[in-house]
């Protein structure tokens, strides 16, 4: 038996340096702020922020490598508290170490303030992975004691210059003598992840018939759904199940909205996650014709956090039900999107003189403020004047959806402007 069969392709394949990385050249190239790190032997902590399968595992342990410390690992799967003090103790004994934390994400409160001692003293250089925004995931004080770096999904040319690579270096590979006659299938099923795409080529590999070398699409294509027979919440059906669930509430559909979620809930999606689409949905396609959707959502997230699994389940239920029977508008999505064109086209247009605060005497000289009229020494806490820049004057950014709610919001508006923008 060929040597270091029994570990996946993936894993043989895996970089020992950053000459043999794939991708994330706007991290790694010569030059950049991690080849520069790397090349010094010196590290800060850090989040590595990026979807799974792009080399976040193994650029820690390149950057590890490069300390010449001691290199712990965790992961937030089945480490605890414990486990985390256990590292620390250890790496207080040997002067300095790097803990590396796969999934940081799932680490609570509690687990991640158990970090912030000996990251900030110095005893550990932390190297955290995560797939989730660690703006969302991370509390505050160990993000702000750690330098987030974002890695991209692998692009068609990577993925196939890796697949070259495993081909011409891989023993087992070579032995075989496998050559891809068709790329479509192999790069597009392992949607920019690289453990992914050599697993499959590993399996299409094996899966050839005795005496036969080329790898399809169609064996690349039968391999891959025997390996997605399930929902997989880092792969395709993640990204079509969360579209199938939001255009369900979007279209006003409770019924399809708790199947795709209890599909997701089945394989195992991060309850916040869903949580979190609910939220942006609430205001991009219900917005102003029920406002407190928007307030339902957010509690719903909040509430999630809070309670855990599997009880949260309840709650997501409760707010997908409520968003899907909600009236729709998506007034207030468009009309930010007119905003950003219209300042994308005009530039920095100047505020207009009357709009302007004026805490010196300079400026109050110079007219800034002068004219402006307070809305509620007026009737009705409303008086009539330019608030855009001149250029823009007229200019009706924002147009009430048809719904009972922003009905009455286009009428009072109405009755302000007087049909100057048109309501």
């Amino acid at each position: 038996m060929h040597q270091a069969t029994n570990k996946p392709l993936a894993e043989r394949m895996r970089p020992l340096s950053l000459a043999t990385f794939a991708g994330q050249q706007h991290l790694i190239a010569p030059g950049s702020v991690l080849a520069r790190l790397i090349e010094s032997g010196r590290a800060h902590s850090m989040i590595l922020w990026g979807p799974p399968g792009v080399g976040k595992t193994t650029l820690a342990r390149i950057i590890a490598q490069s300390l010449h410390l001691p290199f712990f690992t965790l992961s937030a799967i089945d480490s605890g508290v414990k486990e985390v003090r256990a590292v620390i103790e250890q790496a207080r004994k040997a002067g300095h170490a790097v803990l590396f934390i796969d999934e940081i994400h799932r680490f609570n409160k509690a687990q991640q303030d158990s970090l912030l001692g000996a990251v900030e003293q110095g005893i550990i250089t932390l190297i955290g992975a995560t797939t989730e925004n660690p703006s969302f995931e991370v509390i505050g004080a160990l993000l702000s004691r750690c330098q987030v770096y974002v890695l991209q999904p692998l692009s068609m040319e990577d993925l196939k210059q890796l697949s070259l690579r495993a081909l011409a270096e891989d023993e087992v590979l070579k032995e075989k003598e496998i050559e891809i006659a068709e790329w479509e299938a192999l790069l597009y099923h392992s949607g920019g992840d690289a453990r992914r795409l050599l697993n499959l080529l590993e399996l299409s590999a094996n899966a050839l018939p005795a005496g036969q070398h080329q790898i399809t699409n169609a064996l690349v294509q039968q391999v891959a759904q025997q390996q997605n027979t399930r929902y997989d919440k880092s792969g395709e059906q993640h990204y079509d199940i969360i579209s199938a669930f939001i255009k369900s509430l979007r279209g006003s559909d409770p019924n399809a909205a708790l199947y795709w979620m209890a599909r997701m809930i089945a394989g195992g999606e991060d309850p916040k996650f869903i949580a979190r689409r609910m939220v942006i949905l609430a205001s991009e396609d219900i917005g102003n014709a029920n406002p407190n959707a928007l307030l339902l959502a957010t509690t719903t997230f909040q509430a999630v956090s809070l309670i855990g699994w599997p009880e949260s389940r309840i709650i997501l239920a409760q707010c997908a039900t409520y968003l899907a029977a909600s009236p729709k508008s998506n007034a207030s999505y468009l009309a930010i999107g007119e905003a950003e064109k219209l300042a994308r086209q005009h530039g920095d247009l100047p505020v207009p003189l009357h709009l302007r605060n004026a805490p010196t005497r300079l400026m109050k000289d110079l007219k800034y403020g002068g004219g402006y009229q307070y809305a509620h020494d007026f009737p009705g806490n409303f008086v009539q004047q330019e608030y855009l820049p001149e250029a823009l004057s007229g200019n009706a950014i924002y147009q009430p959806g048809s719904s009972t709610a922003e009905e009455r919001l286009r009428a009072y508006l109405r009755q302000c402007w007087n049909g100057k923008y048109g309501y």
